[in-house]
């Protein structure tokens, strides 16, 4: 600009580029006929001063929050409890300061288990309270509660702080857990996760490490309408695995042995002595009542199954058609797994070019269960065995060794 005061020395032609720096021609120009800094209201609408543009209205890029569920929906999932177990669970919770969106409480110290009457007659220790917290922001949550309760975290995590926590959580399954916690005259164990973690293994059986837990009985203490609902997609999803594998006829236990059964499929802790046995077992006997609470109306749903009220008994159309329609509406983590292993073999090259009659001659297929069973599997041994080694990690050694000794006892005692 001072080379084109000097060039010109001239009054006019300084106004004019102390009013229009962004000028590019050097023409003096009245400053009368300067146009205003904002359009006249007379202005028409296409014409636009770049250099003046007016205030933008903030516009929030967030998406809108899910709108609340009827009250009736998911009333499944609303499991009862004594009015003393409530109580316990609802004020450990209410200890945490961190901000936490969803929890649950599950396991023996919940839902009784078979067995667990007579180790209390016997003066055993009770089990642990399991907890699973979901969160919007781990590092946040762990940097609250760390604060709160440093005691929970064993030093290294302490001294790396919360980011390092977070991101150790993120690996596997994505959960971190606090073990041999006591609070409230209970010792508890919690793990913490993430709500996108929570709902992604919900729908899509990622790992099947967080859903595999809740196809079981579990005590909701903080509710979430996103959680409620596609929880209700996890357990049809384990409904129509097992009606996948089961006869025409078959009973209410045989269901729910074989639902409560899919998250230790391929788990190493039952191939090696860390973990009892007879536990699928154990879980439905002593909690079929609610078990039933959680399928029976949603069995009531699906098409081709019956189910009296006044039965165990439940009946299904098992032929291919039907089968098909449940096969294709399996999680994607599953469901790709087991078309891939089908394509690997040339199953069905006959009839690649008809979709619906590929499906059908799979579902026909005497294998399909196998094949859902090696495929399930597959998910759940890697993400179960990185656990496994993170506890390590999370509990400390100290606290590991004491948790793997529980362990060994319990497969003892199933063995």
């Amino acid at each position: 600009m001072l080379a084109a005061v000097k060039r010109t020395n001239s009054v006019s032609r300084i106004r004019v580029l102390a009013v229009r720096p962004y000028a590019t021609e050097t023409v003096s120009t009245p400053t009368s006929d300067l146009p205003p800094p904002f359009p006249s209201p007379s202005s028409p609408k296409n014409s636009k001063i770049r250099l003046y543009p007016r205030p933008r209205p903030a516009v929030s890029h967030k998406h809108s929050p899910l709108p609340k569920l009827p009250p009736s929906f998911g009333s499944n999932q609303l499991l009862p409890v004594s009015n003393s177990t409530r109580a316990l669970l609802e004020s450990i919770v209410a200890k945490f300061d961190a901000p936490i969106r969803y929890a649950f409480a599950y396991g023996s110290g919940v839902f009784e288990q078979d067995g667990y009457a007579e180790k209390k007659k016997e003066g055993a220790e009770g089990p642990m309270l399991d907890f699973m917290f979901a969160v919007t922001h781990p590092a946040h949550f762990h940097s609250i509660n760390m604060h709160q309760f440093p005691s929970h975290y064993p030093l290294h995590a302490r001294m790396f702080g919360s980011s390092y926590v977070s991101r150790v959580q993120d690996i596997g399954p994505g959960v971190w857990f606090n073990a041999y916690v006591p609070m409230n005259g209970v010792t508890i164990k919690y793990g913490v996760t993430t709500v996108d973690n929570l709902c992604a293994d919900l729908l899509n059986w990622r790992t099947l490490y967080l859903a595999g837990r809740m196809h079981k009985p579990l005590r909701i203490i903080k509710d979430d309408a996103r959680v409620r609902l596609t929880q209700q997609v996890n357990l049809t999803s384990a409904l129509r695995a097992a009606l996948l594998s089961l006869p025409s006829s078959f009973s209410e236990t045989e269901l729910f042995e074989r639902i409560a059964g899919f998250s230790y499929i391929g788990d190493p802790r039952m191939l090696l002595p860390a973990e009892n046995r007879g536990k699928v077992g154990n879980i439905v006997r002593k909690q079929r009542p609610q078990f039933r609470e959680l399928y029976y109306r949603l069995v009531l749903g699906l098409p081709g199954v019956h189910w009296s009220s006044s039965s165990e008994i439940i009946e299904q159309d098992t032929s291919p058609n039907a089968r098909a329609a449940h096969l294709r509406k399996l999680p994607v983590g599953l469901l790709n797994r087991v078309k891939q292993n089908y394509e690997s073999k040339g199953f069905g090259k006959d009839v690649e070019q008809d979709e619906t009659a590929f499906w059908v001659k799979m579902a026909g297929d005497e294998q399909l269960f196998n094949v859902i069973q090696k495929e399930m599997a597959g998910i759940v041994r890697g993400p179960a065995t990185i656990q496994s080694v993170k506890g390590i990690v999370s509990a400390g050694l100290g606290k590991s060794i004491r948790y793997s000794s529980a362990k060994v006892n319990k497969w003892w005692e199933g063995s």
